[in-house]
């Protein structure tokens, strides 16, 4: 399958907004003061557990869709060598 330059491209920044989100939220939700990440006693809640799975699932997702579209790229590249 080859992948037209715009959908590359497309697929690379979508990759590379999902970390910066994704990032940026995990942050917040570790520095949560507001009750519901951390309980009383400062363990985890089960809201800081489902939120950090849902971060993870898309930092890994995001890190795929971003290769996938940066070896479209590249190979867009080398085919024009």
């Amino acid at each position: 399958m080859k992948l037209s330059r715009p959908v590359s491209w497309f697929l690379l920044a979508f990759g590379v907004w999902s970390w910066v989100i994704w990032v940026t939220f995990a942050k917040n939700l570790w520095k949560d003061g507001s009750g519901l990440a951390f309980d009383d006693a400062g363990d985890p809640t089960a809201y800081f557990w489902v939120h950090l799975l849902l971060a993870i699932t898309s930092f890994l997702l995001g890190t795929a869709v971003g290769f996938i579209g940066f070896r479209g790229l590249k190979a867009l590249r080398t085919e024009r060598a």
